[in-house]
């Protein structure tokens, strides 16, 4: 999947390297578990991205908790979350 016209419309930086998961497929509590630890390794030139069947709700307050900027689009895909360091 190309998210690069996906990061445009959700405000992220596109310059930066991306880090993608695709989590539409992974059960709970897999999408949040594998993002946290992906955003762990996280530098400051890379955008993370995740594709879900659903809005990560719960993710959101994590992100805002560890100072992270994060922001989301519905997609014909799926819910793509862009995740990145300010």
């Amino acid at each position: 999947m190309d998210v690069e016209p996906y990061l445009a419309e959700v405000d992220a930086p596109t310059t930066r390297a991306v880090s993608f998961l695709d989590a539409r497929d992974l059960p709970p509590p897999e999408p949040l578990t594998e993002t946290l630890n992906r955003l762990a390794q996280l530098d400051d030139e890379t955008v993370f991205v995740q594709l879900n069947d659903r809005r990560p709700q719960f993710l959101f307050p994590k992100l805002a908790d560890r100072g992270f900027v994060y922001s989301s689009v519905a997609t014909d895909e799926g819910v793509l979350t862009a995740i990145w360091k300010p």
